[in-house]
């Protein structure tokens, strides 16, 4: 039944989604074996909340991807927006510290999403700039220490209901993700977008403003994440995040996205941050060396790559048959095969697709 709700577009497609299914299932399976604290429930809550901290920018980032664009600055975003923090909370209170904060993950994003859009700077280049010039502010504040904030916990670890907050959280997160992607004339002009030639992307005003609004929602999610670890460990540490931009892109990727845009999966990346820190935390309860969980997100995201690159080159050899056999047809069968080029050409779902 998963399965099926995973694919019923192609932004995932069978294969991948069962590939998914699969990698999570072995995983539970694996470490619940291996270790009898995997199924605790304290275990299955700080999984959940690790989850959570990827699924702040992962959702704006399966947006980005699908209009063909990306932010590799949203790990360094972070650990400067969770200094801040804690750099201005004892001056400004921690109502004001969270305003500034917000606006600064605003503010960065804004900046990001204008530069691609108004100046047409590739996004890659684009974000890995903002990337160092954050990491080192972050640093520069405190000089280069954390800096300490001793009772702001409740964010990190405040439980309603008994859930931890930051699941919470994520759930509002995807859940808005999901209708904006799925049920507004946004997320359908997204995956246009993104269909679209990387040099006619930006043609109408409401194309650079959806991706302007989609480079602000990844700052903003930034933020957040950064708020919340902040929170978790009680203090802002200037390398919280480190990586972070590329677990997410590997979780996008993984869940159906595609580099060259005009595809994506909410639930898709969903499942993929699941089984991403479902191997993170069995690999930790391991007593696994930090350094080979670092190699297994690496291989993920040569993964990632890899079957981004693979199903692109699927796509492409099926548009290339189903184009040759339609130009086969004699122009007295039906539809001129002249006719029936363009019309396949100016479609965009020809190589666009979104799933739930």
């Amino acid at each position: 039944m998963l399965t099926r709700s995973l694919t019923q577009s192609r932004g995932l497609g069978p294969l991948g989604a069962a590939f998914l299914v699969g990698l999570l299932a072995i995983g539970v399976a694996v470490f619940a074996s291996a270790s009898p604290y995997f199924l605790t429930a304290s275990n299955l809550a700080d999984l959940g909340s690790t989850a959570a901290v990827t699924t702040m920018v992962a959702a704006p980032a399966v947006f980005l991807i699908v209009a063909g664009q990306m932010d590799l600055s949203v790990g360094a975003t972070a650990g400067f927006c969770g200094v801040v923090l804690a750099s201005l909370t004892p001056d400004l209170g921690l109502a004001g510290a969270l305003a500034v904060t917000a606006a600064l993950g605003l503010g960065v994003g804004l900046l990001n999403g204008s530069l691609v859009t108004l100046l047409g700077i590739h996004s890659f280049a684009v974000t890995i700039g903002s990337l160092a010039l954050l990491r080192g502010l972050a640093y520069l504040l405190p000089s280069g220490l954390p800096v300490i904030m001793p009772g702001f916990t409740t964010l990190g670890t405040a439980r309603p209901l008994g859930i931890p907050l930051p699941i919470l959280l994520a759930v509002v997160v995807w859940v808005a993700a999901l209708l904006v992607l799925r049920c507004t004339p946004c997320g359908r002009d997204g995956v246009r977008i993104g269909a679209l030639p990387a040099g006619h992307r930006f043609g109408s005003s409401r194309a650079k403003l959806l991706v302007l609004a989609g480079f602000a929602a990844s700052g903003l999610g930034a933020a957040l994440t950064g708020t919340i670890l902040t929170s978790q460990f009680g203090t802002g540490i200037p390398n919280a995040a480190n990586g972070l931009e590329l677990t997410v892109l590997a979780v996008v990727l993984l869940g159906g996205g595609a580099l060259d845009g005009g595809r994506g999966s909410v639930l898709g990346a969903l499942l993929a941050v699941l089984t991403v820190s479902v191997l993170a935390n069995g690999l930790s309860l391991l007593n696994v060396s930090p350094y080979w969980t670092q190699v297994a997100s690496g291989a993920l995201v040569l993964l990632a790559l890899v079957l981004d690159r693979w199903r692109t080159q699927r796509r492409r050899r099926a548009a290339r048959a189903a184009q040759s056999a339609q130009s086969a047809q004699p122009a007295g069968a039906g539809q001129p095969a002249a006719t029936g080029q363009a019309a396949q050409a100016d479609q965009p779902g020809s190589r666009a697709g979104i799933t739930r």
